[in-house]
């Protein structure tokens, strides 16, 4: 598969050849939803959390004995059903959302929305990104300056791949809304897909490869 090869001034370097076995995967889209799912709730957190009788303070003692006084009886002030006693079935923080998913299956619905990105026009690959200086304005200049170039609304949403730490790079985009800089050995299905644009360094698809396509 054909690429074009563009420089940070939007102007085409040459053509080079894609990887077939990542960027030219028939997508399946359940295949997708059921890695998206597994991949958020494993960054689940339980945060809601109530207490049961055994973890509220105090209900030790007895309210009243247990026969004579002519009302109900009771073991303890914290049952659930006095005021101030504990929950019955309440959320608990020990509630586990993860769910296991095999590494082909991450493998190939990273490639197949690698695909999808470059069959649906929403992929630019870039040869490298130097600024003189880390400056949010100079970014944004070279990303508005690409986008007209190309005749892509890159500010729209915009995930950027490196091949390795750019602090500059990084520190320059953090501060542009909805364009965000990505490791390509850290690269994940949810990530692209919260962004339209795909923007791709040369070095990065050999990082893709040896890190994925094992």
């Amino acid at each position: 598969m054909k690429a074009s090869l563009y420089n940070q001034k939007g102007e085409e370097i040459k053509k080079v050849d894609l990887p077939s076995e990542i960027f030219d995967i028939e997508l399946n889209s359940d295949l997708v939803h059921q890695v998206v799912v597994a991949q958020t709730n494993n960054s689940r957190e339980a945060i809601a959390h109530t207490k049961d009788r055994s973890e509220k303070r105090g209900g030790g003692r007895k309210p009243w004995r247990q026969k004579g006084t002519g009302r109900a009886r009771h073991g303890s002030t914290r049952s659930p059903i006095w005021r101030g006693g504990g929950v019955t079935f309440g959320p608990t923080k020990d509630r586990n959302f993860s769910n296991k998913i095999n590494k082909k299956m991450k493998q190939g619905a990273l490639f197949m929305i690698l695909s999808s990105k470059v069959k649906g026009d929403e992929f630019v690959l870039l040869d490298k990104i130097e600024l003189a200086e880390t400056k949010t304005k100079l970014m944004n200049e070279i990303i508005n300056n690409l986008g007209n170039k190309l005749k892509k609304n890159l500010n729209k949403s915009t995930l950027i791949v490196l091949p390795k730490t750019d602090l500059k790079i990084s520190f320059s985009v953090r501060n542009i809304p909805k364009i965000k800089t990505i490791r390509a050995d850290s690269l994940n299905v949810l990530d692209i897909l919260n962004h339209q644009y795909l923007i791709l360094f040369q070095d990065a698809i050999k990082v893709i490869k040896e890190t994925y396509n094992k």
